[in-house]
């Protein structure tokens, strides 16, 4: 998963964030014990370097089951391993042991995984490591013990891939744990998470499983990556998950002749990386193929269908590739995980359920102009329902209106956004819900309404109106009450270890005209900024409210974005009062 390397520079960059993470119960033993995993599980792959607590995303998201990511060790050449390579977050209940509790308590259950991009092209990856076999094996079954779980994922890319002795010596570990595991009467699995083509794995991948079975290293799920492919073409991603899935089922009936078709199909798990993967547009895996892979790898019996990664599971970030905070789509927040949690279960049977995506889901107009979509609907498993539509979000002198405003799951819809002359310049994102007896999915159109004047203006400049339209921020923006600079309200920017909680508003101004914008901020770190046909930013740390003033001048094009943002692991900024001149 390759944006990880960007994301652990981040991170070290912000270890107070992090190090923060982790409060849990005082002791060794889990509070819960775990029974076996479901042998069809949803489990989407969890930021455990965020600062999030697992169990509230778990119920947040209703994906009940969790690979946590990453354990590796905190030195090349160091046998003991810790969460993200963190000194401060070691394997100990203390460490997530009361959210793993919670979400245990609640009927789900993690699944802890050693390596990942990062760890494999560091030389931290356990096995890679440590060179003595017992050690490593001890790192595996203290994290069985205490956590109580019952497999553990190994997720082998880039160089550990090609190093032949952490290959080995990994083999011989998982060996060394299932031998101990079945003399103390412990369930315990092991699955390889490995990076694969559109036709099944390379052979660096085939080399890892085949060393497995010279090592008589039992290994329950081989799980591939089925995004970053990096082969330079446009990709269906949904179809090429399948192509990608039945060639490894025709390599694993190559290693693993006495098996059946059915227990072959049971050994697969694929990962998704929903929305834009880190390779571009051309390998996007959109709303529309969540469907297609839950109904295939339930007719086929697939052990895991996972995806990178569970914080990602929202649209906060349209147009984005390779966010590891936002999918860069258009789609309701939590869509993917809603859509594949009916797959965990004994027999992996889907629920009744329906999609809603918008068609195109942006567009751009001069006041007094229309844009109109095409809202779809799917019918994502059960029978088809009757899906009621609403549209929110409409600025002032914006009109929404859906014909029909009623239909069944499988139908269609016609979005139509009418402007009045005096609908104000910015860019403005308008939600569509579709509501059913199952529940309620939603789609995002991004309306912006084009617009020039000698001075400029910004829209929900001192907002008062108590919402962001049309400012667009990170997770955890919002409009507050306290404290403001003037008015009764201000907007609040929300950095976390992984953001910078900026929020963004797109103008069209002058061409080749000089302006200048000037913002109230309070608090550390806080950047005000303009891209796009212009480019400038300053900023200013205060515990007061501080004028920041920005002197630019615009392109051929007159649009610019507006940003404010705070900083990586640092306190909340807010903002008031902007105006451009």
């Amino acid at each position: 998963m390759h944006l990880r390397t960007l994301l652990r520079t981040a991170v070290a960059a912000v270890t107070t964030a992090v190090t923060a993470f982790g409060l849990g119960v005082v002791g060794t033993a889990p509070a819960h014990a775990a029974a076996a995993l479901p042998s069809h599980v949803f489990a989407p792959y969890f930021e455990a370097w965020t600062g999030d607590d697992p169990a509230t995303l778990s119920q947040q998201s209703g994906a009940k089951y969790l690979t946590m990511a990453f354990l590796q060790a905190a030195t090349k050449g160091s046998c003991t391993a810790y969460w993200n390579g963190d000194t401060s977050m070691p394997i100990s209940s203390s460490t997530f042991g009361a959210s793993i509790s919670s979400i245990r308590a609640s009927g789900g259950d993690v699944i802890p995984s050693f390596g990942g991009y990062t760890a494999d092209n560091t030389g931290t990856e356990i096995a890679d490591s440590c060179t003595n076999v017992n050690s490593i094996a001890s790192v595996f079954e203290s994290v069985i013990t205490t956590y109580g779980v019952t497999r553990i994922d190994l997720d082998i890319e880039d160089n550990s891939l090609t190093n032949s002795a952490g290959i080995d010596r990994r083999n011989k570990a998982i060996k060394l744990v299932e031998d101990w595991a079945a003399a103390n009467g412990k369930t315990v699995q092991f699955a390889y998470t490995l990076p694969t083509t559109t036709s099944g794995l390379a052979s660096s991948g085939l080399n890892v499983l085949r060393n497995a079975v010279t090592n008589n290293a039992r290994i329950d799920v081989v799980n591939i990556m089925t995004f970053d492919y990096y082969d330079g073409a446009t990709h269906q991603m949904a179809t090429d998950t399948q192509t990608a899935a039945t060639g490894l089922h025709d390599q694993l009936k190559t290693l693993y002749p006495g098996k059946s078709d059915t227990e072959l199909w049971n050994m697969i798990g694929v990962t998704e990386m929903i929305g834009i993967d880190d390779y571009g547009p051309a390998e996007t895996f959109t709303t529309a193929d969540a469907a297609p892979v839950l109904n295939w790898a339930t007719s086929k019996g697939l052990a895991m269908i996972s995806f990178w990664a569970l914080q990602r599971d929202n649209g906060g970030c349209p147009g984005t590739g390779g966010s590891d905070s936002c999918s860069g789509i258009s789609q309701s927040t939590w869509f993917f995980s809603q859509t594949f949690a009916p797959f965990s279960g004994g027999g992996g049977t889907p629920g009744n359920d329906f999609s809603v995506t918008l068609s195109p889901s942006t567009g751009s107009v001069a006041p007094g102009g229309t844009a109109t979509a095409t809202v779809n609907t799917a019918v994502i498993s059960g029978p088809a329902q009757t899906v009621n539509l609403t549209a929110t979000g409409a600025p002032a002198g914006v009109t929404a209106t859906l014909t029909p405003a009623s239909v069944t799951a499988g139908g269609s819809s016609s979005l139509k956004l009418v402007t009045t002359s005096s609908a104000a310049p910015g860019t403005y994102p308008i939600t569509v819900t579709g509501t059913a007896a199952s529940g309620s999915h939603s789609a995002t159109f991004t309306l912006t309404i084009t617009g020039s004047s000698g001075g400029g203006s910004v829209a929900n400049a001192d907002f008062e109106s108590g919402s962001l339209a049309p400012w667009n921020c990170q997770p955890g923006g919002t409009v507050t009450g306290s404290p403001v600079h003037g008015g009764t309200h201000a907007l609040q920017v929300t950095p976390t270890a992984s953001q910078t909680g900026e929020c963004t508003q797109t103008l069209t101004l002058s061409p080749n005209h000089a302006y200048t914008l000037k913002a109230w901020v309070q608090g550390s770190y806080a950047f005000l900024g303009v891209s796009g046909g212009a480019s400038a930013s300053t900023w200013t740390s205060s515990s007061g409210w501080t004028q920041l003033s920005l002197p630019f001048t615009t392109g051929s094009s007159g649009t610019v974005t507006l940003s404010v943002h705070g900083w990586y692991g640092q306190a909340n900024v807010y903002a008031d009062d902007f105006t451009l001149t």
